[in-house]
């Protein structure tokens, strides 16, 4: 036989390889086993053939653990332009006030849309599409997942961010009335705390040290509020940074995640959270494959300090840092493009005091690596304020170790619940405080000379929710003593309370104009 050519020795090959699919196929077809079509032996044949068991006993085990949430949102009328209650203009009415058939039109409204309107799309504006007249903001959906026994319930920030009234929807179907214990922009993560009588089941996390690329991974929550729904896939990435700001760290997930998954549980196949659901890259808003959940180590160490008194606290250096690349390390006379260069040193800062210079490139800090400026960021915010760290830099060409007392990060840098504590006896207004920054009084339009605490978050149902203190609000003094920092305010509402007062007077600045509020002083 004539020997064949490559390409004629390919095409008979696959030729081949189509036959014995077909034949396989063909044997099925007429009940064959398919060991008949491919040669196999008998005791292959007879070994026993296992199927996959699924994540059905995983999905049984941990779904109870996992709880929607709904965030209602209120929208001011007064400010938002819009009209009053019940008037022709909220229902998008094509008729005057005064035409007979206007009231038909609204009876037929609220028939077949309830009280709030016809939600159309409103006119776009330049800030894009605006809301019509008379539609109310819609409840946000997301997801979240029970951490103790006694109703603590994590969530992402965002989902809960503004939010007047929240509610929890157990697993069984059954509401629950939500209050805020404590939230962290900075990671977007949220704390609450439900009360109940029904028997809750905490989750268990993963060690995180133990995740890697390629695990598979089950995602639960409530996609578009749809609620008890299950994904599934693997662990795509790790250490992705994503630009959500100083403490970027994520797993990236390909199991479908959605709008409403936000705060939702990741579990890894011994049903522990491996991560929480916060973000997904999407060009269109629908899931493509390309999801991001917080790590269960920074999930954990989070929750631990909003459990404790309903804020996180950070370690602080007291640094501008910026990253160094292959230009930067030559110029500095870096073998490698790492570490974190510092760009500005805060005057008075734990860095200032140690002796830390503009210039210095930390490559080391407290024995580890610091292979870019997320490194020392992480690292520097897990140490305990008043602990000392070893941080040695890279100065003119040499090597340098300093011995740094690490601060702890001033509170206008850091969003403080400082009124509303958790623990038992302890008195709280429901109110978050930050210093004025330059930022905040540029925005807030303040005068020079104004001092005070700004109002950054207000807990809904608080005694300061009550009173119409809201976001925005610039407390000028607490019992007839100016304040300009949040323990101020703290420190006067517990002496108050010590004296047994039930109220505490604050001078409100809003707007330009100063009022007294007296907030009753309420016992968590």
């Amino acid at each position: 036989m004539d020997e064949m050519t490559p390409h004629r020795r390919r095409r008979t090959l696959g030729l081949a390889a189509v036959a014995l699919s077909s034949a396989a196929l063909v044997g099925l077809a007429v009940g064959m086993e398919p060991r008949e079509s491919i040669g196999a032996t008998d005791s292959a044949a007879a070994a026993p053939v296992h199927a996959w068991p699924g994540y059905a006993d995983l999905v049984e085990q941990v779904m109870p653990s996992v709880v929607g949430i709904s965030a209602k949102r209120e929208i001011n009328r007064e400010l938002a332009g819009m009209p009053g209650e019940g008037s022709p203009e909220q229902f998008g009415m094509p008729f005057d006030e005064d035409d007979p058939d206007a009231e038909m039109f609204k009876r037929f409204m609220e028939r077949f849309f309830g009280d709030q309107g016809f939600r159309m799309p409103g006119p776009r504006g330049p800030e894009g599409p605006q809301m019509p007249h008379g539609f109310q903001a819609p409840v946000a959906a997301g997801s979240g997942f029970i951490v103790s026994e006694d109703g603590l319930i994590v969530t992402n920030n965002h989902v809960i961010d503004g939010a007047t009234e929240v509610t929890v929807k157990l697993n069984d179907g059954h509401e629950l009335e939500a209050t805020l214990v404590g939230r962290d922009p900075d990671t977007d993560l949220a704390l609450l705390k439900v009360e109940t009588d029904r028997d809750l089941q905490p989750v268990t996390f993963a060690d995180a040290s133990k995740v890697r690329v390629g695990d598979p991974v089950v995602a639960i929550g409530s996609p578009f509020g749809l609620g008890g729904t299950v994904t599934a896939g693997i662990v795509s990435a790790d250490n992705r940074s994503i630009g959500a700001g100083r403490y970027d760290d994520f797993l990236q997930i390909d199991a479908p995640i959605n709008r409403g998954n936000s705060g939702g549980p990741t579990f890894n196949l011994a049903g522990e959270v491996v991560g929480v659901n916060t973000m997904i890259h999407s060009p269109s808003g629908g899931n493509v494959g390309i999801g991001f959940a917080i790590p269960s180590d920074l999930a954990q160490r989070i929750i631990d300090d909003l459990s404790d008194d309903g804020m996180v606290e950070r370690g602080w250096l007291g640094v501008y840092i910026q990253g160094v690349d292959e230009d930067l390390a030559a110029g500095f006379g870096l073998d490698e493009a790492e570490g974190a260069l510092v760009s500005k040193v805060t005057p008075d800062s734990p860095a200032a005091e140690a002796g830390i210079q503009q210039g210095d490139v930390i490559v080391e800090y407290a024995g580890r690596d610091v292979e870019d400026v997320r490194d020392l960021t992480r690292a520097v915010a897990d140490t305990s304020p008043d602990e000392v760290a070893k941080v040695v830099l890279w100065r003119n060409g040499e090597r340098t170790t300093l011995d740094v007392e690490i601060g702890q990060m001033p509170m206008d840098e850091e969003q403080v619940a400082a009124l509303d504590a958790t623990d038992e006896g302890t008195p709280r207004l429901g109110l978050a405080l930050a210093r004025i920054t330059p930022e905040a009084r540029e925005r807030l339009q303040l005068e020079a000379d104004v001092q005070g605490v700004v109002v950054t978050d207000v807990m809904p149902g608080s005694p300061a929710a009550e009173k119409g203190i809201r976001q925005g609000d610039v407390i000028v003094e607490a019992n007839r003593t100016p304040v300009e920092a949040p323990e101020a305010v703290v420190k006067a509402v517990k002496a108050a309370a010590e004296k047994g007062e039930e109220a505490i007077l604050l001078l409100v600045k809003r707007d330009g104009q100063d009022r007294f509020v007296a907030v009753p002083i309420e016992r968590a």
